[in-house]
């Protein structure tokens, strides 16, 4: 990332659908882009481009471009926004700006780029912002990008495991299977994974440490049938501010079809603050079953638990 990143042009509309056009300032408040169409209490407040992305189109297919074509708000240059994640920040002087989505549905022919060549970069190299704290940019400002880590944390609760009786395969196998999940997203991940007994005391702690760092996701496995130390359910139920039982119901049901005793399970999923957390029993084929469940919405429960309800 260049260290001499910074603001190529500032571009507003006064109407929606309508090519934005180069001013020598922007004033942002919580709302976005004063006087600009798209400003409102949304998650598309910004609209960002490469500089250098826009000079590669223009030379590829041999169009003149003027600021504002594509209907960005800010030009930027120095910075590979194709990197750039949701939820990353960035910083203009005053104003901080929060990635919010990648990219969009491109016009079409209402697009004036997209009518002319029959392509666009919006759709794919695209970003849009939510303000954070307001206040002026103009060409020239510097800008620094802060990337913002996406946190997991995995807990095996298992008395044997953590005596070192046998080695954990469950807490492994949901970190071979996010990893996975997470390869070629534009995410930053951090991955943590630790063995605990089946301990409700020292569960709780984790999980409140968990909430109070940032943690994004929990994962927890074992302890979540019907056994004298099986205390992970209650204990995780017990910290949430909400639950969202339809997940784990779900799961239960599908592979309960089959398998009788998945029915047994009392797994839970919920939310504590912006983490969430989900637990699973604490054998690998049932790591693997409940993975391939609950990755089909965590990406969208991430983001809703920041205000974000992108469809």
């Amino acid at each position: 990332m260049s260290k001499n990143a910074e603001v190529v042009s500032v571009n507003i509309s006064a109407e929606k659908g309508t090519v934005k056009r180069p001013v020598p300032e922007i004033r942002l408040d919580e709302r976005g882009i004063i006087g600009d169409a798209h400003a409102g209490a949304w998650h598309r407040q910004v609209s960002l481009l490469s500089q250098d992305s826009i000079d590669r189109f223009a030379a590829e297919v041999a169009i003149q471009l003027s600021p504002g074509d594509f209907g960005e708000n800010i030009a930027l240059r120095g910075i590979d926004l194709t990197t750039v994640a949701v939820l990353d920040r960035l910083n203009i002087g005053e104003v901080e700006l929060e990635v919010t989505q990648i990219g969009k549905e491109c016009h079409g022919d209402t697009c004036a780029i997209y009518r002319q060549v029959g392509t666009c970069i919006m759709p794919t190299e695209g970003l849009f912002c939510r303000v954070v704290q307001g206040g002026t940019i103009q060409p020239g400002d510097a800008v620094r990008y802060l990337p913002r880590p996406l946190k997991f944390r995995i807990i095996t609760l298992s008395d044997r495991a953590f005596a070192g009786e046998y080695a954990d395969r469950s807490g492994p196998r949901v970190r071979e299977l996010l990893e996975a999940f997470l390869e070629g997203k534009r995410f930053h991940p951090r991955i943590e994974q630790i063995v605990l007994p089946d301990d409700a005391k020292r569960l709780r702690t984790e999980l409140v440490a968990a909430a109070d760092e940032g943690v994004d996701v929990v994962f927890t496995t074992g302890g979540t049938g019907v056994g004298p130390r099986d205390i992970t359910p209650e204990t995780v139920a017990d910290l949430c501010d909400k639950l969202i039982p339809g997940i784990m119901e779900a799961i239960r049901v599908k592979f309960g079809v089959q398998n009788p005793n998945a029915l047994l399970t009392r797994g839970v999923t919920g939310v504590r603050e912006q983490t969430l957390i989900y637990t699973l029993p604490g054998s690998v084929r049932a790591v693997e079953e409940y993975m391939g469940e609950i990755l089909l919405t965590m990406e969208h429960l991430i983001l809703m638990l920041h205000g974000l309800d992108v469809h």
